[in-house]
C-alpha cells in the first residue's frame, strides 16, 4: 500500500505519533522519527529498531539548531 513512500512523523517516540510510526511501517512505509527532546533518543532508538525489524527502513532525527 505504501510501499516505496517516505514518510516525516513529527513527536514519532511515543504515543500517537509512536504509534502512527508503527502502522505506517505495517504498510510498507520507511520512516523518518523526529523527536523533540534529548529524554526522548531512547524511546526514537527503540521505535526504529521495531520498524527495521518490520522490514522496512527507520531513521531517527532531532533538530538540535532552534
Amino acid at each position: 500500500m505504501l510501499k516505496g513512500k517516505i514518510i516525516l512523523i513529527t513527536g514519532a517516540s511515543r504515543g500517537i505519533g509512536r504509534a502512527t510510526a508503527l502502522l505506517l511501517a505495517e504498510n510498507h512505509a520507511d520512516v523518518i522519527i523526529n523527536y523533540h527532546n534529548d529524554e526522548s533518543e531512547a524511546e526514537a532508538s527503540e521505535l526504529v529498531d521495531a520498524i527495521t525489524k518490520k522490514g522496512q527502513n527507520a531513521i531517527k532525527i532531532y533538530p538540535r539548531s532552534r
